[in-house]
């Protein structure tokens, strides 16, 4: 083809037909730019193709995360019910309204006592900030609500922390510097797994009754239905965040079925 061309310049240049020549090389040179413009076009879309398929594929992922988080909100929603329910019923014995049972107290004790920082699971966006590729996000709003529950993950971390130093700082040297722990957690493992573990030990009620004469002690439970009150309107936001990210999430990614 460019030998082609150039015989057809040769040619009007033989022939002194330069008004045709120069007309002619302008058309060739457009058609060159054109043919430049076509080729970078095409190249464009493909890396656009290719952007979209990696954001994709960073999308699906981070819904498979997000799916995760809510099974396990859901389920921390459940046991910090249960602890702040357990602790007012510590504070009911502290107060004389409920009758002394060792059984009742040590469940409900340890119900509260025994607790596990709520477990996050990001590691596609993780994946995404790491690489840099956070910009591909085409979505502002997918951008801005991971960036939100980010920093809601972050408060409940905070709330988590300050819960346990109320409990290392209230409860915790109270308890076991009074009780004799295994028979505790023996008699409590028996109650939670309905006699199928444990043993159905016998609890010194003399035991109970001084930590129920401590207000140090009365004082950590009552800081532990405020955090724990607390965690639960965290978790809940956090639901509600998560539950719009996953609709905006199969919103992009139905459009591209």
């Amino acid at each position: 083809m460019i030998k082609f061309f150039r015989k057809i310049r040769q040619k009007m240049l033989t022939e002194n037909k330069f008004s045709k020549y120069f007309i002619y090389a302008i058309g060739e040179i457009v058609l060159v730019v054109l043919g430049i413009l076509i080729a970078l076009a095409i190249n464009n879309n493909n890396g656009e193709r290719k952007t979209r398929i990696k954001e994709l594929n960073y999308l699906s992922g981070i819904k498979s995360d997000l799916n995760l988080n809510l099974i396990e909100l859901k389920t921390y929603i459940t046991t910090r019910e249960t602890s702040v329910s357990s602790a007012e019923t510590i504070l009911d014995f502290f107060n004389n309204k409920k009758e002394v049972i060792p059984d009742e107290f040590n469940l409900n004790n340890l119900n509260v006592q025994i607790w596990y920082p709520l477990k996050k699971n990001d590691n596609t966006y993780q994946e995404l900030i790491n690489s840099g590729n956070l910009a591909i996000i085409s979505n502002d709003l997918i951008k801005d609500i991971l960036i939100n529950s980010q920093l809601g993950y972050k408060q409940i971390s905070f709330l988590e922390t300050h819960m346990q130093y109320d409990f290392e700082n209230y409860i915790y040297p109270i308890y076991f510097s009074t009780t004799d722990l295994e028979s505790d957690i023996s008699n409590y493992t028996f109650q939670v797994s309905n006699g199928t573990d444990g043993a159905k030990t016998e609890l010194s009620k003399e035991k109970i009754e001084l930590l129920l004469k401590n207000q140090t002690f009365k004082n950590g439970f009552v800081l532990s239905i405020f955090n724990n009150k607390q965690l639960l309107t965290e978790y809940e936001n956090m639901i509600l965040m998560t539950e719009k990210l996953i609709d905006l999430i199969d919103s992009e990614l139905i459009i591209n079925k």
